[in-house]
């Protein structure tokens, strides 16, 4: 389907719904809790081997030499494989395929998969990889981004055209340096939004199965903890070189990803080499160390604004410029360099607007999407300008925002369509929720609050790989018992989308939620799904299903219709009942109904799909961040400020979020307190910090802090429904929208405790404790 014709707000029986805006556990949520839930690591064949990775211990080098006779020499080694048994460069877009499985000439930062071994246990993989002798010859290595900028010998990335540079984007919208120079409040700053890495609790693995069973050419099986099975899919036939249709890859379930498993990844194609080549089934499981240097978290960005106002508080323009910190290889890159910029024009309106982003090389791991992505950072910066606009012109920062509000069923200065809005809604709820005209500017020392808004997008426009079939597939079968199973290629990662698929389902078929089964993310089995990145799975996967489901309930609806002997509208399904809105004394089991269908119909099932309308502005880069639908989030933080010790605490979270309609409102509140844990814990304890020489400061879970329980505010998930015309029931996201504004609001909470602006993360004490002595030394020379 595409987007306008849309299939409803409402069931199409009416206002009341039997299943949706319902509290309803997740459908694999007792597997979870119990533990009978199949992850990946849990996953053991007849005859597996363990792999293991050898990785560079430099931060930049060219590979003179690999000699491996050592380690395949070592009793209960099977294989060992180099950069030389899979040469082929990949990438998950299409247009910046720089990696490859195992490097092949050069390592690009400590912790390159050089080499892989498979044996008997991962004991003797582990040994085997020390007897690899590998003779490298070091090269410049670039840590800062300033310097990757400026210096392009010798280069990340021989052949490149622009040196170091991974992607560079200038684009403006109106006249900016006018809008400034007739603005009568103007603030500049430098900002800098620090890496951050996901902390998945499930490290990432990967198992292959060779089998030649099934026919001569043979049969390539993958598990892995993924979010985008479908490209790595892609990426493994393009690799190995083996068509598609030999390879199905699998993902059982996920114990986390936000963003962290959008890439294809090294052990992907080297459990799948190695079991090729031994004819046996390969495990890989990283260790967390692996992981932090394989890494692919959030992006660190230098940013410069310049925003400004008129007198009476109205927004006249915003600038940016953006260096980006793109680490070793592309990933995403392309994308997160339009995304800092494209992403910003909501939900307060920018007449005037230009984004000057750069995304380079460096000697790094590799930067990629986490939650948010691309447009976390950016956020950070606007929304501490628009608290200081506010503040220079003595207006409440609520009301300034609210003064500048974009409105609904408009368009952005880039050219977004924005169709719902509930961002003045967000804002009336945080405001009331957190006695914000009452409490702000009133409480004691060191306890402040700060609000801050944000938007993001339901879904992306286009998929990475441009083609005008479907970006997400559904198929249903009905079985004669009243069983029904929906096949999606979806990846749930955690946030419930499995669920949300058979509570759509369920309403538009009248059965029990308990009656529904889904089986997802198997490229044999499943219709193509692009994955979960960009929030786009709620809508777009939830529009088609509603598409499927509604194909299959006229037929059934037509077949009671005949059998009643009356008109089809005067039929309803639900709670596992079909009745006769005329005969409150007719009814019929849904099981009988299908029965009646399958008679009359043949074999139950039916097929649904979703693809975006033509969206985004008329310029080169225009589509990437245009989206079928917005959310809007505000929040109000409240921390205390201990003059003594630069520590913050952040006490109590507000978060007002609009997602439409809350589809199952437990899951929404869920991800909503996630993302609120997730801001705060980059805030103020977060950071993916690598030393000049290339080196992680800490890669463990001891060194890397994460907020405990203790350390985690009170948060008050406050859900705002606005409706959305064309999303599902009205549906729209709510996993990733929710962080962003939490952070600035951090940041303006601490002003409003002790009079500092704190612009540069993570908001460590030293940090704190500098701005304070600048300050008090600030007053100090006033008064004098």
């Amino acid at each position: 389907m595409s987007a306008r014709d849309n299939h409803g707000t409402a069931p199409p029986w009416g206002d009341e719904f039997q299943v949706i805006g319902k509290r309803h556990r997740k459908v694999d949520g007792l597997a979870k809790a119990t533990g009978q839930a199949v992850y990946t690591d849990d996953i053991a064949l007849p005859g597996m081997l363990h792999a293991k990775t050898l990785r560079s211990p430099h931060a930049h080098a060219r590979i003179l030499s690999i000699d491996t006779t050592r380690a395949e020499a070592l009793p209960g080694v099977h294989a060992v494989i180099t950069g030389a048994s899979m040469p082929i460069k990949y990438g998950v877009i299409p247009w910046t395929p720089d990696e490859n499985a195992l490097a092949t000439d050069r390592v690009r930062f400590i912790g390159d998969e050089v080499a892989a071994v498979a044996a008997v246990d991962e004991d003797t993989a582990n040994a085997a990889i020390e007897l690899i002798d590998v003779e490298y010859e070091p090269l410049y290595s670039y840590t800062d981004p300033n310097e990757s900028l400026e210096r392009h010998d010798p280069a990340i990335h021989e052949g490149n055209k622009h040196g170091n540079v991974s992607k560079h984007v200038e684009l403006e919208f109106g006249d900016v340096e006018g809008a400034l120079d007739g603005a009568d409040v103007v603030v500049e700053n430098d900002f800098f939004f620090h890496g951050s890495t996901h902390t998945a609790i499930e490290p990432h693995c990967a198992v292959a199965q060779w089998s030649q069973d099934t026919s001569a050419e043979g049969l390539l099986t993958v598990w892995s903890s993924t979010q985008i099975s479908h490209y790595v899919h892609r990426a493994l036939a393009r690799v190995l070189e083996l068509p598609e249709t030999r390879i199905r890859v699998i993902q059982p379930n996920l114990g986390g990803a936000f963003g962290g498993k959008s890439d294809p990844f090294s052990l992907e194609f080297c459990v799948a080499k190695l079991s090729m080549l031994t004819g046996r089934p390969v495990k890989m499981l990283w260790t967390r160390e692996e992981i932090f240097y394989a890494h692919r978290g959030r992006h660190p960005m230098h940013m410069h604004y310049r925003s400004g106002a008129t007198s009476d508080g109205k927004l006249v323009g915003s600038d940016a410029k953006i260096l980006i910190d793109g680490g070793s290889y592309s990933s995403f890159g392309l994308v997160t360099t339009y995304y800092s910029g494209q992403l910003l024009t909501g939900p307060v309106d920018i007449p005037n607007y230009r984004f000057n982003s750069t995304r380079v090389f460096t000697n790094k791991p590799p930067c990629g999407p986490k939650r948010g992505h691309g447009s976390v950072q950016p956020r950070f910066a606007f929304e501490i300008q628009l608290d200081e606009l506010a503040c220079a012109l003595d207006i409440d920062p609520i009301d300034f925002r609210r003064k500048n509000w974009q409105g609904e069923h408009t368009k952005t200065v880039n050219g977004q369509r924005i169709t719902s809005n509930g961002f003045m809604t967000c804002l009336d709820e945080a405001e009331r929720e957190s006695q914000w005209k009452e409490r702000r500017g009133k409480l004691a020392d060191g306890r402040g609050l700060g609000v801050a808004g944000s938007m993001y997008i339901s879904g992306t426009n286009y998929p990475i790989y441009p083609n005008d079939m479907p970006q997400a597939g559904i198929q249903i079968k009905v079985d004669r018992s009243g069983l029904v199973t929906i096949f999606t290629g979806g990846n749930d990662i955690g946030q419930g989308s499995n669920s949300v698929v058979a509570y759509l389902v369920a309403e538009e078929l009248g059965v029990e939620v308990a009656d529904v089964r889904v089986v997802a993310a198997d490229t044999d089995l499943c219709p193509v799904d692009l994955g979960a990145y960009s929030s786009r799975v709620t809508f777009m996967v939830g529009n088609a299903a509603i598409d499927a489901a509604r194909k299959l309930r006229k037929q059934v609806v037509e077949s009671v219709a005949k059998h009643w002997e009356i008109a089809e509208a005067g039929i309803r399904m639900g709670g596992g009942v079909v009745l006769d809105l005329a005969d409150a004394e007719r009814t019929m089991g849904v099981r009988e109904a299908f029965q009646l269908a399958e008679a009359d119909h043949d074999t139950l099932g039916s097929t649904g799909s979703y693809n975006t309308p033509e969206l985004g502005g008329d310029y080169r880069g225009g589509t990437i961040g245009a989206s079928p639908a917005y959310s809007f989030t505000a929040h109000v933080a409240e921390v205390t400020v201990d003059r003594e010790t630069g520590r913050i605490t952040c006490d109590e979270v507000w978060v007002a979020h609009d997602c439409g309609r809350a589809l199952n409102p437990m899951l929404v509140a869920g991800q909503m307190e996630g993302s609120v844990y997730m801001g705060v814990a980059e805030a103020l304890l977060e950071e993916h910090d690598v030393n000049r020489f290339g080196l992680h400061s800490g890669p463990s879970l001891l060194d890397y802090r994460i907020p405990t329980t203790l350390d985690t505010p009170k948060i008050n998930s406050l859900i705002v429904e606005s409706v959305d015309p064309e999303g599902p029931y009205g549906a729209k996201e709510a996993g990733e929208g929710p962080l962003h504004s939490v952070i600035p609001a951090i940041s303006n909470a601490v002003y409003d405790a002790v009079g500092i602006r704190l612009r540069h993360l993570p908001f460590t004490p030293a940090k704190v404790l500098r701005a304070l002595a600048e300050l008090e030394s600030d007053q100090t020379v006033e008064q004098s």
